[in-house]
């Protein structure tokens, strides 16, 4: 993204918050993964949202006047020795070309700074980005800076940037579905060399290799979120990463992938048998997720409330999957249907959004149908990208092969 997004995002938050006050913002950092090993460091996406950079221990700081703002980007210095062994810090130059924010000042002075501006400029609030998603989770820096405002500057008010950080990212600037829309056919790409790798025999390894591979030959070093594929049994396992098991002749393959460009995600999922062929039930169950997903692409438009997305899917599937004498009763659906039938993609594959929104134009989202019958042993799901639209709706991710003819056509009808 240019430096002129992440900078029309700031000015956007900046109208919304309260005068006099102070935002902040963190990157984060690396959590440990054993000894003196750290996981890979993945920035804050709120973060990445407002600046475009992704470099630990960053810190966003602009404080909101009556009718001026004055910013602040806090990056780690230059340092020959570390960066030896960890690679090239980012520059101030390099950090005001992403971010578009001017004052470039290093992370160690950022306490002195944030201490001066409360004290003698008054500050009445202080904006933070209260991110957990899960009350057990380690504080970071955004809880650690309230607990030392709540103790030095008992007298300032705190608030939570969340809401307004939802209300932005639900809607997609023009820059994000292009980059959303790349995204598909890279993903696209790798579902067909999967598709085309398929045989009995194959280990769900291979056909995961398959996919990053292809990922890789287009720049994209790592998917926007751990890829799910899996065989046969393993299909019932809705999260499943041990990739281990391998396809049996007649066996349906899952996969629920996505690649990432320029920080936009996206979700595709396919199921296919692992001979090419569909069998008799397969096909059966296969045209039932087909069939609600077609309908839904057909009325998805703006003013439809977003929690009636998930009802709709369960309720239309439910018609499908009772002509076939699988369901008896609506009550009987979560015996196939095991989880949701929506959610937001964008910088985060489940994305950040305001749930309460109506359907609006901008709005990026799956339409996930599950199907999971243990009886039978076939599961899969058929999920897409749908961007809703002034005049209705576009499905993003059509480009990879969805109907029963055009899977068998891809995979060689063997």
């Amino acid at each position: 993204m240019k430096k002129e997004f992440h900078i029309e995002n700031r000015s956007t938050m900046y109208q919304s918050l309260n005068k006099n006050s102070l935002v902040v913002l963190f990157s984060g950092t690396a959590p440990k993964k054993t000894r003196d090993e750290y996981y890979p460091f993945y920035a804050n996406r709120n973060f990445v949202y407002m600046t475009g950079v992704e470099q630990a221990e960053s810190i966003m700081l602009a404080h909101v006047y009556e009718k001026e703002i004055d910013e602040t980007l806090f990056i780690l210095p230059s340092n020959p020795m570390i960066e030896r062994w960890n690679g090239r810090r980012i520059t101030k130059d390099e950090a005001n070309e992403k971010s578009g924010v001017e004052k470039i000042n290093f992370a160690d002075d950022f306490n002195s700074y944030f201490d001066s501006l409360v004290v003698a400029r008054g500050v009445e609030n202080i904006y933070l980005d209260f991110d957990k998603y899960t009350r057990d989770e380690p504080d970071d820096g955004a809880y650690k800076l309230a607990k030392y405002i709540k103790d030095r500057f008992p007298f300032v008010n705190i608030k939570n940037l969340q809401p307004q950080l939802k209300k932005q990212r639900t809607l997609k600037k023009q820059c994000e579905i292009d980059a959303i829309k790349f995204a598909e056919i890279i993903t696209r790409d790798g579902i067909l060399a999967m598709m085309k790798a398929s045989k009995p025999g194959l280990f769900e390894y291979q056909y995961k290799a398959e996919f990053d591979y292809t990922l890789a030959q287009k720049g994209v070093l790592s998917p926007a979120f751990p890829s799910i594929v899996s065989a046969g049994k393993n299909n019932f396992y809705i999260h499943y990463y041990d990739y281990r098991g391998q396809a049996q002749d007649g066996d349906m393959i899952l996969n629920d992938v996505g690649a990432c460009f320029d920080n936009e995600a996206n979700d595709v999922s396919r199921g296919w048998p692992c001979n090419g062929k569909f069998s008799d039930n397969q096909r059966l169950l296969y045209q039932c997720a087909y069939n609600t997903s077609e309908y839904m692409f057909s009325i998805l438009k703006k003013g439809m409330p977003m929690k009636s997305v998930d009802e709709t899917i369960r309720k239309y599937n439910f018609e499908q999957l009772k002509e076939i004498g699988l369901c008896k009763n609506y009550e009987d659906v979560g015996k196939i249907m095991w989880h949701g039938g929506a959610h937001h993609v964008g910088y985060d594959v489940h994305d950040l959004v305001d749930m309460n929104m109506d359907l609006t134009p901008g709005m990026v989202f799956c339409v996930d149908i599950g199907i999971y019958c243990e009886d039978l042993g076939i599961g899969f799901r058929l999920e897409d990208n749908c961007l809703i639209t002034e005049n209705g709706c576009e499905n993003l991710s059509k480009i990879t092969p969805r109907s029963i003819d055009d899977i068998e056509a891809a995979m060689g009808k063997r």
